[in-house]
């Protein structure tokens, strides 16, 4: 492709310097027969104005006084010849002292009327171009004529003397037309790569293909912004169509910040798993400031591994609780053999009416199955990490499914996290956790208490808009994404998450009817 533009560019150029360079010579061949034109007209004019020119005719000297006049300017003015005569065409001068007295050749018919003319003539010395003027005397009489003239073989002589810097500036446009051509040429193979068409067509649709059918986000972070954005990345990010400003990508990719792996970040729909490299880009060989950003969904796993993680805590509490049952099974059979069966009965279900009251009263307020086995397994959690678990009175819940303000799932991620960080925020001298789940004709209140220090306005902020956590911990990611889950369900649903340090450290969520 490169050599094609530069052999169009070539002939192109090579036409216009051609075409240039022959209306140049045109041109100066012009311009020569201008300036003989003039010059001849000048020479024959002063010479036929001049007193002495008149006063020799007339004195019958005119040969005598004026053939070394007439040679002495023709000489200095390097002119073909200066003929001076008679009215009747009598030759008074001549370059050629031979003929001189003979007739001249020409046309002198506008002379004799008064006129002062030139043309193109062949004389005795070949085609000239001639100027013929008028001699006047003092009476205004016309005694004679005047012709100069320059052959057009002088003229051709001069015209091709100008050749060779005619040829020097078309060789010299020619070489720097080549050097820049020479320029192009590189710096457009330099920016393709050396690649054909063909292979350029090739790679730009499997480019395209794979940008549009790779189910990652995709980002290309340079100096000068974003150089390229695929479709999942704008589906994931919600951007507008059209060229994306660095104003228009979320908080966390507006900084430079290459080499980070599998951060997750939570946005006002979604929960993304993001990866940033490093790049060299070819425009921006010396700038580090690029980088390659790939951005995977993890909002449905996310969800399903909350339901998951509530799941197997109920699942943990069920087999802790069997293995606990065993125990006191062992027990009640111990106590029967040994003869106290009422001792026994009344160790075997005082435990138990406590658990059943507890399944019985939540399965009433609460009319959301999947809620209901939190609560319980958290209650079981609880317990066995020595927490003091308490479901207020408040708890209350509609029967229709249809009525609840959020879905079980969004439940289940809303206070299965606030709970979690309960229990691991809890003062350890005296841990305690409260939970009150209340809806009412204008708005859902979840509300989650513990005994522990709460965090202030700006580390809360923190944590609401992005992974965040105080514990360090191999799970911190888990833990902090806690309360990023919970503001993306509350925003999404117009809601407010707001904490106080009340009677405790109290997390509160208001979810409005709309």
């Amino acid at each position: 492709m490169a050599g094609q533009a530069i052999a169009l560019q070539v002939v192109v150029i090579a036409l216009i310097v051609v075409a240039g360079s022959a209306l140049a010579l045109v041109d100066a061949r012009g311009d020569g027969d201008a300036a003989a034109r003039q010059q001849v007209l000048g020479i024959a004019t002063a010479l036929a104005d001049a007193p002495s020119t008149a006063e020799a005719i007339e004195s019958g000297r005119a040969t005598e006084v004026l053939q070394p006049v007439t040679e002495a300017v023709r000489t200095h003015t390097d002119i073909a010849f200066i003929t001076i005569m008679a009215p009747d065409r009598t030759r008074f001068t001549h370059t050629d002292p031979d003929q001189i007295g003979g007739d001249y050749i020409g046309t002198i018919a506008p002379a004799l009327r008064g006129e002062t003319f030139t043309e193109v003539y062949t004389g005795t010395l070949g085609p000239s171009i001639r100027a013929v003027a008028p001699v006047r005397n003092a009476a205004g009489d016309i005694v004679g004529l005047v012709s100069a003239g320059i052959l057009q073989q002088s003229l051709a002589d001069r015209w091709r003397a100008q050749w060779p810097g005619i040829a020097a500036v078309v060789l010299g446009a020619v070489a720097v037309s080549a050097v820049g051509l020479w320029a192009i040429r590189r710096r457009l193979l330099r920016q393709t790569h050396g690649l054909r068409p063909d292979e350029l067509r090739v790679m730009y649709e499997h480019h395209d293909a794979i940008l549009h059918s790779v189910s990652e986000g995709l980002i290309v972070l340079d100096a000068d912004g974003v150089a390229l954005v695929n479709d999942e990345a704008r589906r994931l990010l919600a951007l507008p169509s059209g060229a994306v400003r660095q104003e228009d990508l979320p908080e966390f990719l507006r900084s430079f910040n290459p080499g980070a792996r599998d951060e997750i970040h939570v946005t006002d729909e979604r929960v993304l798993v993001v990866n940033r490299s490093p790049v060299r880009l070819p425009r921006h060989p010396e700038s580090s400031h690029a980088e390659v950003v790939t951005i995977r969904d993890r909002t449905e796993l996310q969800g399903a591994l909350g339901e998951l993680n509530s799941l197997k805590v109920l699942t943990d509490s069920l087999r802790s609780q069997a293995h606990e049952a065993a125990n006191k099974l062992h027990t009640v059979v111990t106590m029967v053999e040994m003869g106290r069966p009422d001792e026994a009965v009344t160790f075997a279900t005082d435990e138990l009416e406590l658990s059943q009251r507890l399944v019985d009263r939540l399965s009433e307020a609460v009319s959301e199955p999947a809620l209901v086995a939190l609560l319980l397994g958290k209650a079981a959690q609880a317990d066995e990490r020595g927490i003091e678990f308490t479901v207020t009175e408040d708890t209350q819940l509609p029967a229709a499914a249809d009525e609840l303000l959020l879905t079980g799932q969004e439940m289940v991620t809303v206070l299965g996290n606030l709970i979690d960080n309960a229990m691991d925020a809890c003062d350890r001298a005296e841990p305690w956790v409260e939970v009150t789940v209340h809806q009412d004709a204008h708005r859902l209140l979840i509300r989650v208490a513990d005994s522990g220090e709460g965090m202030d306005v700006n580390t809360f902020a923190q944590a609401m808009t992005r992974g965040y956590s105080t514990k360090v911990s191999d799970d911190a990611d888990r833990h902090g994404l806690g309360l990023a889950l919970v503001a993306q369900v509350v925003n999404r649903h117009g809601g407010t998450l707001s904490t106080d340090v009340t009677y405790g450290s109290v997390v509160t969520v208001t979810v409005p009817r709309r």
